[in-house]
């Protein structure tokens, strides 16, 4: 009998539901906070985005329906594949079975437009015109430009420059959606006239890209411009369950009843919660799942950051969250795994890790490239240097079962595909890339400006 590679879903068979895990988390979710140490309410995020997606972010609602102008966008290409990795398994020798759910063959290349399409279509049906957002190494930037361009939208995209930089076919992909693409920090906007007076040679950030975006779109005077932010707040983590919630349906139809690891890169929590969070609502039910966030040692918000308030970006203009955070005025080393290099954590994820929910481990990028570098021999898809770290962390685990002699099931999202990413993989080649800790004296100096802001716990 001919092994299932691809486990595939009807389109019939998509969900139809995102799913909330705000419904199901144990102990209170802290809330956001204004400038006045105090709760914020739906008005105070007005200027940023629209009410209707206000209304999700703090939602508590289980489940909440995919309006059906998304679902004929999502369509395009999902429901994606669960793939069974046979010769990745091979060439570890290990008794366990490695599932990877496909995310890299949206148009554009990762897990992103699961979210930028059902923002773009809240923003437009609230009447917005156009979109501002941050990126790092281009994944979101592009999900965004080619959610906009379909929805008929406008779109300003703040890129990180040293992505900026090392990336130029993002932006190229972005300007064939119809969307500007603008080097941050940049002159067009006060947060980032302000970083470049300060630091004219910065390599730029998240947190300062999130400074430009939010700027640029509540000073426009027609008051049609809105920010939109591809990780971190709860509506995004909620658009993207419909990753998880397709792979329970695919492991269902090859009767595999028990997921032993789940496993997923972080860098603000968006692909990650989306494989997760319907696995997590089964562990907060009795499973006894591993569930597995993985980022870079260079970057350690959930491995060695503090759990704190703070705020999103850089000038301060974002509430403040809870979460895990190097500080809003952290700026990262220039690893090429761009999309996890944000200081702070998602809310939500952070609140599974407080609660032991998850765990999370730090890998350093040689080992990651080592690691996508097997996969791209074994499995053919070379991975985005982000995902690399997800493939790392699965071959740490199918190692261990190996040494165990254990026969489990590993499951993790390649969240992109790292074709436009090769700049990396040319550099890995010629040894021209290193590892690089976070110091301590920089990850105290950078969470020193936490000491000012209340107490989560």
């Amino acid at each position: 009998m001919r092994k299932m590679t691809k486990i595939t879903l009807d389109e019939r068979e998509m969900p139809k539901q995102w799913y909330n895990i705000a419904a199901d988390l144990p102990g209170p979710v802290n809330p956001p906070l204004g400038p006045d140490g105090k709760p914020i309410g739906p008005e105070m995020l007005a200027p940023v985005f629209p009410m209707n997606l206000i209304e999700q972010e703090v939602s508590t609602q289980r489940w909440i329906d995919i309006p059906e102008k998304v679902l004929e966008i999502l369509y395009l290409w999902r429901p994606t594949p669960l793939v069974r990795a046979y010769r990745l398994e091979e060439a570890i020798g290990t008794p366990a079975r490695i599932y990877y759910k496909n995310e890299s063959i949206s148009p554009a290349g990762s897990h992103k437009p699961n979210t930028a399409v059902a923002q773009a279509y809240y923003n437009k049906a609230f009447g917005i015109k156009r979109l501002t957002t941050e990126t790092g190494a281009g994944q979101w930037g592009s999900a965004l430009a080619f959610a906009t361009s379909l929805l008929g939208m406008e779109c300003r995209v703040y890129m990180v420059r040293v992505s900026f930089d090392q990336k130029p076919y993002r932006k190229m992909m972005m300007r064939t959606w119809g969307a500007d693409c603008v080097a941050s920090p940049s002159n067009e906007t006060q947060a980032g006239r302000d970083i470049l007076a300060e630091q004219p040679d910065t390599p730029g950030s998240l947190g300062i890209a999130i400074s430009e975006a939010i700027e640029a779109a509540v000073t426009d005077p027609s008051g049609e411009t809105r920010y939109s932010l591809g990780s971190v707040l709860n509506h995004v983590m909620l658009h993207q369950t419909i990753i998880g919630l397709e792979t329970k349906k695919q492991l269902e139809k090859i009767n595999e009843k028990k997921v032993d690891v789940v496993i997923g890169c972080a860098g603000g929590g968006s692909n990650f919660a989306g494989l997760s969070f319907p696995f997590i609502s089964d562990k907060i039910n009795g499973a006894d799942i591993d569930v597995i966030a993985v980022e870079p040692a260079s970057c350690p918000t959930l491995t060695r950051a503090p759990y704190s308030y703070d705020h999103g970006d850089v000038a301060r203009m974002t509430p403040l969250l809870a979460m895990y955070s190097l500080g809003h005025t952290f700026v990262p080393p220039p690893i090429h795994a761009g999309g996890l290099r944000y200081h702070g954590m998602s809310p939500l994820v952070s609140h599974t890790l407080r609660h032991g929910l998850i765990r999370a481990e730090a890998i350093h990028q040689l080992e990651c490239y080592d690691a996508a570098v097997l996969f791209s021999r074994t499995e053919g898809i070379i991975p985005a240097p982000e995902s690399s770290h997800a493939v790392a962390s699965v071959i740490r685990e199918a190692n261990r079962a190996k040494e165990e002699g254990k026969e489990k099931v590993i499951v993790f999202n390649l969240s992109g595909h790292g074709l436009m990413d090769l700049v990396g993989y040319d550099k890995f080649f010629k040894g021209e890339l290193s590892d690089y800790a976070l110091p301590q004296t920089d990850l105290e100096k950078y969470t020193e400006i936490l000491r000012a802001y209340p107490d989560p716990l």
